[in-house]
């Protein structure tokens, strides 16, 4: 199969059937490459033509394993359903079988139709996340992305996505920057932060916001610190008490995950979104407080020093 140079701009003028060559034959490379480089207005002109926009998810599902990385693939098993919507619309609706490796596609599923994950976002956001422009982890973090099912399976969809000419992952989203993190939960809404916070998703992001937490410790305010306060997190889908221990001793800090020990300062206990809200600078300790979200045993004094030895992420 001859590549061709893709020419986004030739779209605009393009019927249905020379879109749907156009995506069967170009270098997916070189497409990436034209659609990184294409602002968000020219993308969303030529998926407002019915045409382009059918012709474009049917193409890149039907040749998603040449955007992708084969090991990644490998570790997909399950359907996944895209509901691919604009500006509230539902578009398309498509769905992929992953097994053993193996892809297919399967054009205007059904929506009665079995499914082990459904995938509902913009077409926009769509292609964005198939270029590995955006970070699949984060879009669902900020509301641009819904999951209903086994978000395992939709996030590692995400994480298949190659730097174009090499083997490299374009975005891996359990790899979560706490600015980024911090930067995605500006305007989100509170019952969208609980559901992800509900999800299998729940426990990448804790993870990371835990292991980066010792980061960012300021070493001049925490120079003379000692304290050890806990976290009890709770709202896990299992309906387990999740629970950390954060210790800083003199400009350093550490993490540790269970119970261990109870010379402990102060407990915190609170829902994980409220703690996620807390971690990235969109809940004051003394507000949690306050308003019942955050329920302190032990010190106060010493879990408010807490954060203030801690520079919070902030957002761009």
């Amino acid at each position: 199969m001859t590549a061709v140079r893709p020419d986004l701009d030739q779209l605009r003028t393009a019927d249905s059937g020379e879109a749907a060559r156009f995506f069967g034959v170009v270098d997916p490379e070189l497409l990436v490459q034209a659609v990184a480089a294409a602002s968000d207005a020219d993308l969303l002109e030529l998926i407002d033509r019915d045409e382009i926009r059918s012709a474009a998810v049917a193409g890149i599902l039907g040749r998603l394993h040449e955007f992708s990385v084969p090991e990644r693939v490998a570790r997909l098993h399950g359907v996944i359903r895209f509901d691919l919507q604009q500006r509230g619309t539902l578009l398309e609706r498509h769905a992929l079988a992953f097994d053993e490796g193996i892809m297919e596609l399967r054009l205007d599923a059904d929506e009665q139709a079995p499914a082990d994950v459904v995938l509902s976002t913009s077409v926009l956001v769509f292609i964005r996340l198939v270029s590995g422009e955006r970070n699949a982890g984060l879009e669902y973090l900020a509301g641009g992305l819904d999951i209903e099912g086994d978000a395992d399976l939709a996030l590692g969809v995400g994480g298949i996505f190659r730097v174009p000419g090499t083997d490299s992952v374009a975005m891996d989203p359990t790899a979560l920057d706490p600015v980024d993190v911090a930067t995605a939960l500006k305007s989100v809404k509170g019952d969208h932060l609980a559901k992800v916070m509900h999800s299998g998703f729940r426990t990448v992001v804790l993870g990371e916001v835990f292991r980066r937490l010792p980061d960012f410790v300021d070493p001049k305010k925490a120079a003379k610190v000692q304290l050890r306060v806990g976290f009890r997190l709770t709202g896990a889908p299992s309906g387990e008490v999740e629970r950390y221990v954060v210790e800083v001793d003199r400009g350093m800090a550490t993490v540790t995950t269970g119970d261990e020990g109870s010379d402990r300062d102060a407990t915190v206990t609170c829902e994980g979104h409220d703690f996620l809200r807390l971690a990235t600078g969109h809940l004051s300790p003394i507000a949690g407080v306050l308003r019942g979200q955050l329920k302190v045993k032990g010190d106060r004094a010493k879990a408010l020093q807490l954060s203030s030895v801690i520079d919070i992420p902030q957002a761009r």
